[in-house]
């Protein structure tokens, strides 16, 4: 009886002792790491669970040891391709409560990077001089040079797969069943055969082709009505902006991210490459190359703008020396690896405040939409229009007409009335 008494009480020390460790890799996960409180929960959830599988298995100490019981326990040996998501990621959150025990730290999982594209061999030497002549002579955009990147890879990788290896075995036929096995979506599909089009005739004017290609390959055409913009009330933009919160390091983030959008329409591949170069404080102005257009654009500094920003410097961004104002809230604290980071950012402010979204889009680029609505409320012309936003000509401002109901409803035209006579003329339709 003793013994068993001696046990028990042997147990519950040790149960304080694992309950005192998941408490500090909790709060090492939300004071250290910046995990959202939501993640944080479900990974003490998860650590109760190991408590209960100790407990009942009489483990008394929580080393590696134990951990190889508990994992047989849990998913009776199975390996990690076989279990399901939510199984993965409570034996993350296992693997990570031994590490904190042992190390006192938790590592940041490695997140996952896109392998680079590639070209070998003689076709793929050819593609890289196409790209090489597209960069240096007609000076095109990162953003063009990768999306020729991506659909001449899907080409190359269709000739290597067919064993297609030098220029010389490619003919018409070749070139339209590659066409008609593209499984993707009609947009991809024009983009696809346009790039196409452009390499073959690059080849041909290199005397790499004996035929102009190019002009046989069919042209995909696909009619499209223009979409409405998105875009929200002054009301809205106001109330999405106050629900933003501002205490944490994160939230001072987020909401300089917001402003920059909302305030200046700014892109979100702009904000996410925005340097402290660009910063200008001396003359109070954002001065940019736009990564979508390349053109120069200078912007003021607005006074709720620029005290967002100062209050995440001094309070908010991660001791870093990286170029760039805004940085991941997780280690290593690098720059943003790409804009759709903004996207979400706005997205989920969106759903926070409770803004009605529905059949609309909801990300920064919605804000920028917004913004020219409101100019145009306000009778804006639309060069300034042109100019806030970075658009190259007024054309492109124009894709905002659309949505100026006040201003259309000025060109309504009053409908002439028609005598009643005109109905109750013998022969007539409405002749009763």
């Amino acid at each position: 009886m003793q013994l068993s008494i001696k046990t028990n009480c042997n147990m519950k020390k040790h149960i304080k002792v694992f309950n005192s460790l998941i408490y500090d890799a909790a709060d090492y996960l939300l004071q250290r790491l910046f995990y959202a409180e939501r993640s944080v929960e479900l990974f003490k959830r998860n650590c109760r669970r190991l408590r209960e599988v100790m407990v009942r298995n009489e483990i008394e100490y929580f080393d590696s040891d134990a951990v190889e019981k508990i994992l047989l326990y849990e998913f009776q040996g199975r390996s990690t391709k076989e279990l399901t998501p939510k199984e993965k990621t409570h034996f993350n959150h296992v693997i990570m409560l031994i590490e904190f025990s042992e190390t006192g730290q938790i590592s940041v999982p490695a997140r996952c990077v896109k392998a680079p594209i590639i070209f070998s061999g003689p076709l793929g030497n050819l593609v890289c001089d196409f790209l090489e002549y597209k960069r240096t002579e007609l000076r095109l955009s990162a953003i063009r040079l990768n999306c020729y990147k991506r659909h001449l890879s899907t080409f190359v990788n269709y000739c290597n797969r067919n064993e297609i290896l030098v220029i010389d075995d490619i003919d018409l036929v070749i070139l339209l069943r590659f066409i008609g096995q593209l499984d993707c979506n009609g947009t991809l599909v024009g983009i696809t055969i346009s790039t196409l089009r452009g390499f073959t005739k690059y080849l041909y004017e290199q005397k790499q082709l004996s035929v102009d290609y190019s002009i046989r390959i069919p042209r995909y055409r696909k009619i499209n009505q223009p979409k409405i913009p998105s875009t929200y009330t002054s009301d809205d933009i106001a109330r999405l902006i106050s629900s933003v919160e501002r205490s944490s390091p994160m939230g001072k983030r987020n909401y300089a991210l917001i402003l920059l959008a909302a305030r200046l329409g700014l892109r979100a591949s702009d904000i996410s490459r925005l340097r402290f170069e660009n910063l200008c404080w001396t003359k109070s102005t954002i001065e940019i190359k736009q990564y979508k257009t390349g053109r120069e654009l200078v912007l003021p500094i607005l006074p709720d703008v620029g005290n967002a920003i100062i209050d995440y410097l001094r309070y908010g961004r991660p001791n870093s020396k990286e170029p760039f104002v805004f940085l991941t809230q997780r280690p290593p604290y690098g720059r943003f690896t790409t804009s759709n980071v903004v996207t979400h950012v706005v997205q989920r402010a969106f759903k926070k405040a409770e803004i009605d979204i529905t059949g609309k889009r909801f990300g920064a680029h919605s804000l920028r939409h917004s913004l020219g609505f409101r100019m145009l409320e306000q009778s804006t012309v639309l060069p300034v229009i042109s100019e806030v936003l970075g658009h190259e000509s007024t054309e492109s401002t124009k894709y905002y007409l659309r949505i100026d109901i006040t201003s259309m409803k000025r060109c309504m035209l009053d409908v002439t009335p028609v005598p009643v006579a005109f109905y109750e003329q013998k022969g007539g339709a409405f002749y009763d």
